[in-house]
């Protein structure tokens, strides 16, 4: 396995100061984490160093806490497979690319700034697509930023979330177990920090959708939402202007080029995707029988508003 790599100097400084980071200890961790990963015949995870890094620095180097976080990370796959539904070879997968409507933005302003998600809700038509496909997608690309993006991993995300052209259906399509996992999949399972998630452009009816959501957010994340309908000012005042797109008032790089970077990074990623095929669970295996989680591949209500 290749060594953790370096940290840049203000990366770095802000490791130690908020996650409490030093090299003796991430070495000694990434070590105690493999370890444990042999030891555990229910569970299928990738070993790499920077992986796991990325899983500790997630958890601010907090063993137990790590632990937790990948065995759900993984346990999600195997017991909740539509989260993952399509995979990086298949045409659908470059078709929600192209779409533009899940985008890790490749700069950020400063060295030690977070790094930026934007999520364009409107532009998939429900009829092709759903809320789950353009999370896979995601999930996919974050799983490459995990192995390269020290921002993301160091510093968190900031998520905006553009909802101008949806419809009703954008809402309705997902049954309320799905979102339930979708959101403790992307808040709980992850390996980063959600700074914050800023929505635009909402429509009338989002609130309802909203309030469903809400149910499984922990508190951090509660606190750390903003509203900004259709003030993109109000947005600029947390996100530099430097890094967005045009179409969101910025200077940075365009759509269509950020869509273009994340198809060449994808492909260059093809024997790491494919590899990440075989992680997962076998619940089968698992020694303590109270640790699964619920289980979610019974049928699903459809999403029922009062």
């Amino acid at each position: 396995m290749m060594p953790v790599r370096p940290l840049p100097p203000a990366l770095a400084e802000k490791a130690r100061i908020e996650l409490g980071e030093d090299p003796k200890r991430l070495e000694e961790n990434i070590r105690h984490m493999k370890q444990w990963i042999s030891i555990q015949s229910h569970l299928r995870a990738r070993t790499d160093d920077q992986w796991l890094a990325a899983f500790l620095r997630g958890c601010k180097h907090r063993l137990e806490q790590t632990k937790t976080k990948m065995e759900l990370y993984y346990s999600l796959r195997s017991r909740a497979p539509y989260l993952y539904s399509i995979k990086h070879f298949e045409p659908k997968f470059m078709e929600v690319i192209n779409l533009g409507t899940a985008l890790i933005l490749p700069k950020t302003q400063n060295p030690a700034d977070p790094r930026v998600i934007l999520l364009r809700i409107g532009q998939y038509d429900t009829k092709d697509y759903s809320a789950i496909d353009i999370m896979a997608v995601l999930g996919l690309m974050e799983q490459i930023c995990f192995m390269e993006d020290d921002n993301l991993v160091v510093s968190g995300t900031v998520n905006v979330v553009d909802l101008g052209g949806t419809r009703w259906s954008h809402f309705t399509q997902t049954s309320i177990r799905q979102l339930k996992y979708l959101i403790q999949a992307n808040q709980d399972a992850m390996p980063m920090r959600i700074k914050s998630v800023h929505f635009l452009n909402t429509p009338m009816f989002f609130e309802t959708f909203f309030n469903i959501c809400k149910r499984f957010l922990n508190e951090k994340t509660k606190n750390r939402l903003w509203m900004h309908n259709r003030n993109i000012d109000a947005l600029h005042e947390h996100v530099p202007k430097e890094i967005l797109p045009k179409e969101y008032g910025g200077s940075g790089d365009s759509i269509p080029e950020i869509i273009a970077y994340w198809k060449k990074k994808v492909r260059s990623y093809n024997s790491f995707l494919e590899e990440d095929l075989k992680y997962g669970t076998d619940e089968s295996k698992r020694p303590d029988k109270s640790a699964k989680i619920e289980a979610v591949n019974e049928p699903f209500r459809r999403l029922e508003l009062d």
